[in-house]
């Protein structure tokens, strides 16, 4: 099977533990970063690595959402507010030019556990949603007789042979449709190896996440992130580019 032109990026905001919700954060939220692969290697990936330069003087900085939110090293320069606006802006930037696609599940545990008797993995129920909606995407765009890789941060052991089976299960007609998504593979990739790709996922993931917790509240990071949601014809977000559940 010849490679697809799409890349997918994936991380997470939030944990999927049921037994212990916190109030602060009582969501689950899987974020799905599309990328095209010559927008992705030739504007990207080289304006990624600039920033990286400007600021550090080398691109082997690993940006974390956690890391720079509350300013731990490498970024404790953050804690000056002067240079904190502008790297921000910069970012932000850097992520509204860039060409992605997102699809993102949010799983709000504490209705999940209100209203299932057997509730089932966060997890779990946002990997279902995402890859469907991923599914839909590359059949939107010719691409499933092709073979698209998503990509994950590598866990542990455990944990990453846990959600590869369900992703190979899903994609056994383990979906909502019963298909066949045989366009789809997973791969799993150490933090340390520096994936422009997996960091923007990882930046964007939060702001989905916090967008849902508290609606009221301004969201610069979202604003930029909601206008990479896929949409449907009528240019809706929620169902699309979004699952919010339950």
């Amino acid at each position: 099977m010849q490679f697809s032109d799409y890349i997918v990026y994936v991380d997470e905001s939030g944990d999927h533990d049921l037994a212990n919700v916190s109030p602060n954060y009582p969501v689950f939220v899987l974020a799905f970063c599309i990328f095209e692969k010559e927008a992705y290697v030739t504007r990207t990936v080289p304006n990624f690595q600039r920033l990286k330069f400007r600021w550090f003087g080398h691109d082997t900085i690993v940006f974390h959402e956690r890391e720079i939110r509350k300013q731990l090293a490498p970024f404790k320069f953050l804690q000056n507010q002067e240079k904190r606006g502008q790297f921000i802006a910069e970012m932000n930037e850097l992520i509204q030019e860039a060409e992605f696609t997102v699809i993102a599940a949010v799983i709000n545990k504490e209705r999940l556990k209100g209203r299932y008797k057997d509730p089932g993995n966060p997890y779990e129920i946002a990997l279902q949603f995402c890859m469907e909606r991923l599914y839909r995407y590359l059949n939107d765009n010719r691409q499933t007789d092709k073979m698209t890789h998503c990509i994950l941060e590598r866990r542990g052991k455990k944990e990453d042979a846990s959600i590869e089976l369900e992703f190979r299960r899903i994609c056994d007609r383990g979906n909502f449709a019963g298909i066949h998504m045989d366009c789809l593979d997973i791969q799993f990739q150490e933090k340390a190896a520096n994936s422009c790709g997996l960091q923007i996922s990882d930046l964007i993931a939060r702001p989905i996440g916090l967008a849902e917790i508290r609606p009221d509240q301004r969201n610069r990071a979202f604003e930029i992130v909601e206008q990479k949601f896929r949409r449907g014809a009528n240019g809706r977000v929620t169902g699309y580019g979004l699952k919010i559940f339950p």
